[in-house]
């Protein structure tokens, strides 16, 4: 399972050193938060953090994977595909016009995903699915960094695993993103999932980022328990 950070915790003021401990650790896939305060309600950063980490991720041959929680996605795709994202990931709930949106992302050279909240059914994901690259399945409400995880969420992995299986599409990435740590990540794993966008359970203030990413792999370690009490 590829283990994603999300650096919406990290320290930025010192994010270059924060993203750099997880490339030394091994992590290749950084996941990139984009918040508008609007479509959720915080603000995060925009395309010229992805440009400042376009360097860093090439030395470590990494992907950087933008997650855009944000309206009227199709406005901005193209500013984060030419300031270095790889893949770019947007909401179907702020994405009236789907399909058009997914081909631009195509079109520009990135691979393309779509993300449902909690509240929003897995129906909504399925007349797009034979031209995505991932789908992501929110385990929060989107917006802030350290929520728990809502276990009902991996019904909706589950039916994503079946029916990209059922329609040959294995080539589609399964994401989870909120509240992904060493209890929660084997069951996301076992739902079907094989990207978890991992956030606190990496960086949090006085946490050693290699120390945090072995522990989230040893939990993935065969013979480990799965999940806590929601099995």
């Amino acid at each position: 399972m590829e283990i994603a950070p999300s650096i919406l915790t990290a320290d930025f003021t010192r994010l270059g050193a924060e993203v750099e401990a997880a490339f030394e650790a091994g992590i290749r896939w950084l996941h990139l938060d984009v918040m508008d305060g609007r479509f959720v309600p915080n603000i995060s950063f925009g395309p010229l953090v992805v440009q400042a980490l376009r360097p860093l991720a090439d030395r470590y041959g990494a992907i950087l994977d933008a997650h855009l929680m944000i309206v009227e996605p199709e406005r901005y795709v193209e500013a984060f595909v030419a300031a270095g994202c790889d893949r770019i990931t947007v909401h179907v709930e702020a994405s009236p016009h789907l399909h058009r949106t997914i081909q631009q992302i195509k079109a520009l050279g990135a691979h393309a995903g779509a993300a449902i909240n909690p509240g929003t059914p897995t129906a909504a994901l399925e007349a797009i699915l034979p031209e995505l690259d991932l789908a992501l399945v929110m385990t929060v409400n989107p917006g802030f960094g350290a929520q728990a995880f809502l276990p009902g969420c991996l019904a909706k992995v589950r039916w994503l695993r079946r029916e990209l299986d059922a329609r040959g599409l294995r080539e589609v990435a399964i994401q989870v993103d909120g509240g992904v740590n060493a209890t929660t990540i084997g069951a996301c794993r076992d739902a079907g999932a094989n990207v978890a966008v991992v956030g606190s359970a990496i960086y949090t203030r006085g946490q050693d980022v290699a120390s945090a990413v072995a522990r989230l792999r040893a939990a993935l370690e065969p013979g480990e328990p799965a999940v806590s009490a929601w099995s």
